[in-house]
């Protein structure tokens, strides 16, 4: 069986040092700049401006660790270190990896938000 995009034991974490609420915010906020961030590198990788695309990567490589969605941070540090070498000639399927990964990191942590 396939893990799911999310490590349940990171977001119990976050829950026991602060409370639903909280993560509810830090949820919405990443749910709002990933895709910023995925556009970015998609634009970035287009212009081959691997510094641009290698900032988008870590960001989206913390962000999705900090809540859980290892699978996603593992990729996006994959991609990161793509760029930091100036390597973007493989990075395009792994980008669309990471943008259909993140249509199903972003399911789990809405059903999440609603207690599922």
């Amino acid at each position: 069986m396939q893990p799911g995009p999310l490590d349940q034991a990171a977001l119990d974490g976050l829950l026991a040092t602060t409370d639903r609420e909280f993560v509810g915010e830090l949820i919405d906020a990443y749910l709002e700049d990933s895709p910023a961030l995925i556009a970015g590198m998609n634009e970035a990788l287009a212009n081959g401006n691997a510094t641009e695309f290698t900032r988008a990567a870590h960001s989206l490589k913390s962000s999705s660790a900090s809540l859980g969605a290892m699978s996603l941070s593992a990729l996006a540090k994959e991609l990161e270190l793509l760029g930091k070498e100036s390597k973007l000639t493989g990075a395009a399927s792994k980008l669309e990896q990471l943008a259909s990964l993140f249509g199903q990191v972003q399911t789990a942590l809405e059903e999440f938000k609603r207690g599922s």
